[in-house]
């Protein structure tokens, strides 16, 4: 239909063409060469979408260098919504729980220090096994979409977690088929990418760590059976003096924070963790 004049002045014959015109539907789907455009996300602060649109059905998916940040893209090769990062060739993917979650939090914080955008990927409550109830535990969460995976290549992936899994009384076999389950879909999503488990804050099996010390010495033991660099963290509390930084007996203030951040930066230096501006790119 071809479009209004700006004068409103016609003919009545004309005025009664418009009237009956008006009345009559578009066609549907995009004309011949019109761009099929996403809508950019808006992204919580945990880096997970608002919300994740869908393109329209039978429309091709768009080439993902071509969105903007914050888009969902549904990647065909792991067949899953995934975010689009404005930089993931220097972004650090780090799945974890409550330890991880806050802004500057020990993990997080470590990573920053050393060059990597972090990108978080988990929910305080959850673990290997355990889950809050409205977010499963880390393979369940991955698998039903609960958070979403970043398109591309990130160089480091970062698994944290276990302190939930001790709370809610797992088992070392539920806990070791869930991450060997997750650690498998890491790698097959993500084979040029370089793995790193963090283990259990704690204060340590003699100073009364109890099943936490336990769950961090057993992701030990997960990570080196799959050659995966590991850092155990289950003595942290007691070894570099931060009980007087905790709010809870297991969760850190600030000051424990900035504490544990540098201690982990150094360890994961030593690693050779830190970003070397591999060039991962998009995959």
């Amino acid at each position: 239909m071809r479009p209004r004049s700006a004068a409103l002045f016609g003919s009545a014959s004309l005025l009664a063409v418009a009237l009956i015109c008006s009345g009559c539907t578009q066609p549907s789907g995009a004309a011949a060469g019109d761009a099929v455009k996403r809508t950019p996300v808006p992204v919580a602060a945990s880096g997970q979408p608002v919300a994740a649109p869908k393109p329209a059905s039978g429309l091709s998916q768009p080439d993902p260098a071509s969105l903007p940040e914050g888009s969902v893209y549904r990647n065909p090769r792991s067949n899953r919504d995934e975010i689009v990062l404005a930089d993931v060739r220097h972004t650090a993917v780090l799945i974890g729980d409550s330890q991880s979650e806050p802004e500057g939090s020990w993990p997080r914080s470590a990573l920053a220090a050393l060059g990597y955008t972090v990108y978080y990927a988990g929910k305080s409550g959850t673990g290997f096994v355990g889950s809050n109830g409205s977010t499963g535990n880390y393979i369940d969460a991955l698998v039903n979409g609960d958070w979403m995976l970043p398109y591309g290549s990130p160089p480091l992936i970062v698994v944290q977690g276990g302190g939930n899994d001790a709370r809610q009384g797992a088992d070392d076999a539920r806990i070791t088929e869930n991450a060997n389950r997750l650690l498998d879909a890491l790698r097959t999503r993500y084979p040029g990418s370089r793995l790193l488990m963090i283990g259990t804050l704690s204060r340590g099996e003699a100073n009364g760590g109890g099943r936490r010390a336990e769950v961090d010495a057993l992701l030990g033991r997960i990570a080196h059976k799959a050659d995966i660099p590991f850092v155990s963290v289950g003595d942290w509390i007691t070894r570099y003096g931060a009980e007087g930084d905790l709010v809870d007996g297991v969760h850190l203030a600030a000051p424990g924070h900035r504490k544990l951040a540098a201690v982990l930066a150094r360890r994961l230096s030593e690693l050779g963790l830190a970003d070397d501006v591999t060039e991962s790119g998009l995959s």
